[in-house]
């Protein structure tokens, strides 16, 4: 089927989805999941509510709509609901009943994984840090003291919701819960207590009698009446544990997350859609996309170590919440045709056609129609095949499509989508300096006595800060006299840690800090120091990036100094050691003590400084980013909004990283990277509900040094060309100061960019002459390649609208 005449790719199918508000029965078969008795096909996509924001949710929740799905799955984040025990928030960005009633609003349906252990990079995996401090407690084990909160939170979120009839039972939308999370991945560590605690989280989930079904995710002995079901890149070769239940997919993964240290991670259109119509191909009934929004890490919630604070996944909705081009609308045309096939796919005849050379046929017969699913899963060859008389070719690694056997509607491997690329505007707020104008304020230690602690031992950091911040101070003292055996020698300080990163102080003054490199979270740090005749002070703080989230007994991992922390002095061929792992330690929280703001002599690769300026919003609507480069690393909040952790200074090696990337073949998250040898992240979303129009306020607490002098707003905007069979003809293009609102969609018979005031006058020629006929195109936009435009202003601007 050839491409439409437009540069919209037309959908082939319009469905509507409507929920009633009436009770309805949900109950499942192998088959798949029935609603009152109806079998039918569940297209679902993650967006977790608290890594975007309410105003947000609508937005996000009609995208995915538009994009074909008609569920939407969430995890529930305990230490977001009870930060501290038996003290709930469900204000905000936490607030779940809204974020449930967002979906319903929008007749889409909802799952609700309610763990209440999650992963999800998120710090401690979702649990509240004050559960460690409870006595006698074990985690994710069969512990009374833990099942006793685990169940008194997962009952709360159920009957929160009953009290809502957020329920399908009750006329809600919400269809499926889900209680422990990949608790078969770790089980067999916890040996026989670990099959007694599913056990119990099964009687547990089914005695709070929801009206429908409860699902464990990566559990094959998952008892009934849970279903298991698979998470992976890769799950149409899964079979249930019990005959009866039906094939679900509840993560498939459409990228990877992101690592301080770490490159960007991509997985192609082609080969995600490969993933899932190959799912359904083979009796799949409902997969669900991890993630189709990934969003942001606000605060302090990034787990890890060391997940930064995008957690964009490369989803379909990036993390501000733009379609993802083509990967959206590629997925968006083979849902709306899935969904069109919804009654054979869970009431037809099914025929498998193996043609050998990993190509096959499968034939779904309803009512005396045929459906047809061809896949071929050679990564490196395409494959002819005959069917019913007639010969079709499947390109390598991809599935096409036939709902009438006959003709070919769509091929995974053949992307008949717009392309985006997203770019950074700047700002062009009224009354917007150049550069920003900052004031600042240092930041000493204060000795604070007592500590909030006093111990003879180096205490683990979870055990006194209970995640209320990233940082605690460890304090000590040493007396040096004139016998003492280290007097007079060259003295180093050597410290143990697993807290990421260290701090030293030698009687107040810095004397360095260290990190820990990617994947190695323990390291000894090293430094010469001085000490005086009397009494010194050894001061060191310890930061954390994010508390372990995910493995067996992963709460039990020491966060902070561990020891020994010793004082060496080289003696000839024999060192003298001073151990102070036993000295009386104070241990605090918090920073020290802060000086006043000032506006003269701003200080720059200086660590432990606050920074604060003012901004005006950038005009439009535009998603908001704000460019951190510059820094170190640090915090960032606006008018109090904690943006989360900055560090543009970790920078991500240098090798792995490819312009192009082969859909073909399986896909892992080191296969498609870019952004080698650049920052991290550089960029942190500013979520617009979060700014006034002027009068903005932007704090930095800069920990390591840097120079904020670079540091702007501004805005994330998509550009596009479209890229398909062949691009048939520009419809509109102008290198000057075009107008248009950037990243609206397009509408049909009308164009998105108008010429402004300058122009160059051949550019449109010139796109015509290097686009038109060919299958993707490339441009260097400059008026070396496309002429003068006669702008008075520095920057200027290509818009393109190409006729697929």
């Amino acid at each position: 089927m050839g491409s439409p005449p437009s540069f919209l790719v037309l959908s082939l199918f319009v469905l509507s989805f409507c929920l009633t508000g009436n009770a309805d029965q949900i109950t499942s078969d192998a088959r798949g999941i029935m609603i009152n008795g109806e079998r039918k096909i569940f297209i679902s996509g993650s967006i977790h509510y608290p890594r975007s924001t309410p105003e947000m949710w609508p937005d996000l929740i009609q995208k995915s709509k538009d994009g074909g799905l008609n569920t939407i799955e969430t995890y529930v984040f305990w230490d977001l609901h009870e930060p501290q025990r038996r003290q709930y928030d469900f204000t905000g960005n936490r607030d779940l009943v809204r974020f449930i009633k967002a979906i319903q609003a929008q007749g889409l349906y909802a799952v609700l994984r309610i763990g209440p252990y999650v992963c999800a990079e998120w710090t401690y995996g979702g649990f509240p840090v004050w559960l460690h401090n409870q006595p006698g407690i074990q985690l994710r084990t069969n512990n009374t003291v833990y099942m006793s909160e685990m169940q008194t939170f997962t009952t709360m979120i159920v009957d929160m919701m009953k009290k809502e009839q957020l329920f399908a039972s009750q006329g809600g939308p919400i269809i499926i819960s889900q209680i422990e999370n990949e608790y078969g991945t770790v089980m067999g560590a916890y040996h026989d207590a670990g099959v007694q605690y599913l056990n119990w989280c099964a009687q547990m989930a089914a005695a709070l009698d929801t009206g429908v079904p409860w699902i464990m995710c990566k559990q094959d002995n998952a008892p009934q009446p849970m279903i298991n079901t698979c998470n992976g890149y890769y799950c149409d070769q899964f079979t249930p544990n019990n005959p009866n239940s039906p094939k679900m997919w509840t993560e498939n993964w459409t990228g990877w997350f992101k690592n301080w240290g770490g490159s960007d991670p991509h997985r192609t259109a082609e080969d995600i859609a490969f993933s899932v119509a190959r799912f359904y191909q083979l009796g799949g009934t409902f997969q669900n996309y991890y993630m189709y929004h990934g969003g942001t890490n606000f605060g302090r919630t990034a787990g890890g170590p060391y997940i930064t604070t995008s957690y964009d996944y490369d989803a379909p909705l990036n993390e501000y919440g733009n379609k993802n081009q083509p990967k959206w609308g590629h997925l968006r045309d083979l849902h709306l045709l899935l969904l069109s096939m919804e009654k054979a796919l869970t009431y037809g005849e099914v025929k498998n056609v193996d043609y050998g050379t990993q190509t096959s046929a499968t034939i779904y017969c309803y009512q005396g129609k045929s459906s047809c699913f061809f896949g071929n899963s050679n990564a490196d060859r395409d494959v002819t095949i005959n069917y019913g008389g007639v010969n079709y070719t499947i390109p390598a690694w991809s599935v096409s499509i036939l709902p009438d056997c006959s003709n070919e509607v769509y091929n995974t491997a053949k992307v008949n989508s717009q392309y985006s690329t997203f770019v950074k505007k700047g700002s062009e707020a009224e009354n917007e300096p150049n550069s920003l104008q900052w004031t600042w304020r240092g930041e000493t230690i204060q000795y604070i006595t007592p500590g909030r602690f006093t111990a003879s031992e180096l205490l683990d950091q979870k055990t006194v800060v209970e995640d209320t911040s990233d940082y605690l101070y460890y304090m000590t003292s040493v007396d040096i006299s004139n016998d003492d055996p280290i007097w007079g020698k060259d003295l180093t300080l050597s410290v143990n840690t697993s807290g990421h990163i260290l701090h030293a102080f030698v009687n107040g003054e810095h004397i360095g800090y260290q990190y820990a490199l990617l994947g190695q979270f323990e390291f000894q740090f090293r430094r010469s120091i001085t000490l005086q005749l009397g009494k010194n002070d050894i001061t060191l703080l310890s930061a954390t990036v994010g508390l372990t989230n995910v493995g067996p007994y992963f709460d039990m991992v020491n966060q902070g100094i561990h020891g020994p922390v010793q004082i060496i002095a080289s003696n000839g061929s024999a060192d003298i050691i001073k151990d102070l792992s036993n000295n009386q330690w104070k241990i605090f929280l918090g920073r020290a003590r802060y000086n006043q703001w000032k506006s003269d002599n701003l200080p720059v690769n200086r660590s432990f400084v606050w920074y604060k300026t003012t901004f005006d919003a950038p005009p439009g609507e535009d998603p908001v980013v704000v460019d951190l480069m510059g820094l170190g690393k640090g915090e960032a909040w606006v008018n109090g909004n904690n943006l989360g952790r900055y560090w543009p200074s970790y920078i991500a090696g240098g090798e792995g990283c490819s312009p192009d990337c082969d859909y073909r073949g399986p896909y892992n998250a080191e296969k498609c990277n870019t952004n080698c040898g650049n920052p991290s992240q550089r960029w942190y979303h500013v979520p617009r509900s979060f700014l006034a129009s002027t009068d903005n306020r932007l704090v930095l607490f800069e920990e390591f040094g840097g120079n904020p002098s670079s540091v702007t707003f501004q805005t994330d905007c998509w550009e596009r060309l479209c890229q398909c069979s062949a691009i048939s003809g520009i419809k509109f293009a102008s290198f000057g100061d075009p107008q248009g609102t950037c990243g609206k969609p397009f509408a049909t018979g009308s164009q998105v960019f108008e010429k402004g005031t300058c122009e160059a006058a051949d550019a449109l020629s010139i796109i015509q002459k290097l686009c038109v006929g060919k299958y993707s195109c490339s441009i260097d936009v400059s008026e070396q390649i496309l002429g003068p435009a006669g702008c008075t202003a520095d920057t200027k601007r290509l818009a393109v609208e190409a006729i697929c």
